[in-house]
This record gives structure tokens, sequence and C-alpha cells, in this order.
């Protein structure tokens, strides 16, 4: 009732319906961590489609496995990527901007540092002319930089640091392309240049090793870096360089990080596995880790390489596999096998191992998803299993969909049940969270992501005194157990066919 109720006449409340509604989640955000020719290293990028990519980090690249996946993966209908570009040693270009015609010069001149390291930045040019608003201002100029992509302008810049238009600041702030080494500012302004000025001495660094990619869980470095982003869904780390012995280690601890965070591991095939036996003998060793939040796909794919004269080269199936995992989600939803026909393998005109049917059915068992060519369809994708797959672990795990589906509703309940903490536990709470997570699975229901013909052969939701005893309550806890009934893929149809004699006449 109305906190006071002081004069004759109506009061209007309001009261909560207690209706909470849950938001699914994205189910199809794609981590991509690797080199890159240029961007901000250990941080990462969200991009929206393969210009963001090209923008920011430089596009293709031949030292860029990871670029290349990119490319594959909004070929094939991927929608929201995480970059999280790598470096190992790599070096900042730089360029000097005179403040002094004496010689020596009477103040140290303004030098310029590349926004982040690689080669890119010696193609950094930098012109300083002094026509600004105000002549008789002897600390103001105006800047023109580019690197032959990107052509940035700031007009009115000064070397006072009083200024609001401190160059220091308005770079800092504003440019794609450089920064101030502060170290040691001027406080005269730069002189007018004729010819641009021209950046030198970046470097790309060497390969990267293990421990560029396992990071450090504290400083949010490697894969840790994605703990600086909101969700990602599907985590891709092409292999780097040829005869790369570290890729277990790093796919180990990879599928880990991708348990904890509600997120699939695409684990590429390593590049010695050159055919069906290879393969077979490579999965019985292991590939670092036989997670159920990880599938394998084999073969690699052969492509044209426009950066080698469209000569054909093999490449990482983990950005084509993630676009179809991203096509299908949006046409079919989460829980529909990306998979089959329909799963078409875009601008893959070949597979590095041509399999057969009895080949196919080697590898299936063993939880390797296969790369098919399939009549008509082309290339697809032909197999929908995780790494706990392997027929004989009978894990219920198997199938990559029903394990895609409960973490999307792991992760979408999470997020949507945080309004229950510290409220007061007992039935009032508890009716209102059978509520909200009823409606939110009954939703997924109507859009046939569960078995059954009625919801409660799909699914339940328990939150009640026998979920939660007086003990819990005492210790502040709420237990609510949701399940379901996924639905699993037709991975095997067998048709049989029978003579009838025909009607006998008597």
């Amino acid at each position: 009732m109305p906190s006071a109720l002081t004069y004759p006449g109506v009061y209007i409340e309001e009261i909560p319906s207690g209706v909470r509604t849950i938001t699914g989640v994205a189910t199809s955000v794609a981590a991509f961590i690797g080199r890159a020719r240029r961007g901000i290293v250990n941080e990462p990028v969200l991009i929206n489609n393969f210009g963001d990519f090209e923008r920011t980090f430089g596009g293709l690249w031949l030292k860029s496995t990871m670029s290349y996946a990119v490319r594959d993966f909004y070929l094939n209908g991927g929608s929201q990527a995480v970059i999280v570009r790598l470096d190992k040693n790599g070096a900042h270009a730089k360029l000097s901007l005179q403040t002094s015609e004496a010689e020596p010069p009477e103040t140290p001149p303004l030098l310029l540092i590349a926004a982040n390291v690689g080669e890119w930045g010696d193609d950094i040019t930098a012109k300083v002319d002094h026509d600004t608003k105000d002549p008789a201002d002897t600390t103001l100029f105006n800047l023109t930089l580019s690197d032959g992509v990107i052509s940035e302008k700031f007009l009115n810049v000064s070397a006072d640091s009083d200024n609001a238009r401190y160059v220091a600041r308005v770079l800092g702030q504003g440019s794609m392309l450089v920064k101030v080494d502060e170290s040691e500012v001027p406080d005269s302004r730069p002189l007018v240049t004729g010819d641009p000025v021209q950046a030198s001495d970046g470097s790309d660094g060497g390969d990267l090793e293990s421990g560029q990619f396992l990071g450090s869980e504290a400083g949010k470095t490697g894969i840790y870096a994605l703990e600086k982003t909101d969700i990602f869904n599907l985590l891709c780390i092409p292999p780097y360089k040829d005869g790369n012995v570290e890729y277990d280690v790093i796919m180990g601890d990879a599928a880990a990080y991708c348990e904890k965070r509600r997120a699939m591991l695409l684990i590429d095939p390593p590049i010695e596995w050159t055919d069906k036996d290879k393969a077979k003998s490579g999965i019985g060793t292991g590939v670092g880790t036989t997670s159920k939040n990880s599938a394998l796909f084999f073969p690699r794919l052969k492509q044209p390489n426009p950066l080698r004269d469209n000569q054909i080269e093999t490449f990482s199936p983990c950005g084509a596999v993630a676009g179809v995992f991203a096509r299908t989600d949006t046409e079919r939803g989460v829980w529909k096998a990306p998979a089959g026909l329909d799963a078409a393998l875009v601008g893959v005109p070949q597979l590095s191992v041509s399999l057969t049917d009895p080949e196919n059915g080697e590898l299936n068992p063993l939880g390797i998803n296969c790369l098919r060519v399939m009549p008509a369809a082309g290339r697809v994708i032909w197999g929908s299993r995780t790494l706990q797959g392997d027929d004989r672990r009978a894990s219920e795990w198997k199938y990559i969909p029903v394990r895609r589906v409960a973490l999307f509703i792991e992760e979408s309940l999470y997020r949507g049940t945080q309004w229950v903490v510290f409220e007061p536990n007992d039935e009032p709470l508890w009716a209102q969270i059978r509520l909200n997570i009823g409606a939110f699975m009954h939703n997924l229901f109507r859009q046939g992501a569960f078995q059954g013909s009625a919801p409660r052969e799909a699914y339940f939701v328990k939150c009640d005194k026998e979920t939660t005893t007086q003990n819990d309550i005492n210790l502040g806890i709420v237990n609510i157990i949701v399940g379901f009934a996924p639905l699993k893929p037709a991975e095997f149809v067998v048709i049989k066919i029978q003579q009838i004699a025909g009607q006998i006449q008597t």
C-alpha cells in the first residue's frame, strides 16, 4: 500500500508482475587468435565483416594463417568475429619531425611512433604545414598522416601542453596511425616539411610460439585476452607454421578455457595429416584435448592464394566451418547440426584429401568430422561430432548440436537470472523463477529446439521446497533444475526395401 495515506481520495499503485524476460544470447560469435599485419596486440576487437578486418588488421597476409580463416568465415556466412592479434618481439616504426634548423638542433624533434608494431608502420608518412587559424600563434601547426590506406589530417594542433589541442592528446585519442613519444616532447612546433617524412624501423617480429598463444591469465594476454570481451561462442586458432609441434599444448589450454567460457573450440587437422591413415593414427595419439567443447574437422582446404598469383595452397578449415555454423544458426537454429548437403563450403574449390564412404566410415566413429565432396552440393561438412563423439566413449555429449544447445541455454540462463541474487529466498521467488525460465524454455520448444509433442515431454523447470531445502535457505542457496530433451541429428539413414509377391489369384 502507499507509504502514507494522508488525504481522502484515490491512490494508484503499480504492482510488479514478476515477469523478467530471459533473452537468448548470441550463438555464433567467432573468436580468432593469431598473427596479423597490423592492429592492437593482445586486445579483443569486434568486427562485423571482412572490410573491418582489412581496415583494422591489414587484410590477408602471407605470415598470417588467421587472416585466411577470417576471410573464409565471412565467405561462408559469418557475422560477428572477435580478433586477438598476437606478436613476438615486433617493433614500432618511428619518424622524427624536426623543430629546429640549427646544427646541432636547439630543440629535440617531435618523435612519432606507429600506433602498433609491425613493418606496416614503415609505410606511414607525415607532413607539416603552418596554415593554421591563428598565424600569430607559433605553437600551432597542421599534421597530415597517411599509410597508403588510411589518411588522417589534424588541424590546429599545438606544441603547448596547456592548449586544448595539445598534439600528444589529440593523436593519442584520434589517430589510428601514430602516437607521440612523450619521453621528450618539444615545446616548439615542427618545421614545415617539403616532401612527406617517412617512418622506418618497424618490425613484424618472429614466428609465434606456444607462449604467445597461452599468454597469461593474470595479464589477460594470449587466449586470455578474451577475458576482456563479453561473449564468444566459437574459438579458432589456425596452425601458424609448418611442422608445429606445440599445437597440442595450445589446444589443451584453449579447450579448458572454452569450457570455462561456455564456447566451442574448432580444431584444425595437424598439417601432417595428409591422408586418411595419418588422420586415423593421429587421433589415436591425440590432439591435445578430448573436451566435450571441442570438434575436429578433416581434411584441410585447397584454395587459390590471391597473394601468390592465385596458386593453389592448403588452408585451415576452421574459419569456413565457423562460417557454416553461423549460417546454420541463422537459417535453422543452434539445434540444427551444421552438416549435410546444406552445409556447403563457399570459396573452397578442392579438399586436400578426397574421402570415400568407407574411409569416412573409419574416421567418423573416432570423432573426426569429415569434409566431403558430394555430387551437386560440392564441398560440404559431413560430420557433427564433438571430440567426445568416439563411439567407445558413449558420451551424452556426442553430437555438436546437443552440446551447443546446452551451452546456449546455460549462458542465457546465467545472464537472465542475475536478478535473483539477494532476493528473499522463499516460494514467491521460486514461483517467479519457474515462470521466467519456463517462458524461455517454452519459446525454444515452440521454435522446434526440443524433442516431444508437448512441453512436458520436451523440458521441465523445478524450483521449490524439494530442490531448495531449509538448510539450503540457511546457507543462502536457491537450487534450480532445468532439463531438456535435445534433438539429435539423423546421422545414419536406413532404408529397407523388400520385394512382395503381388496378389496371387486363387
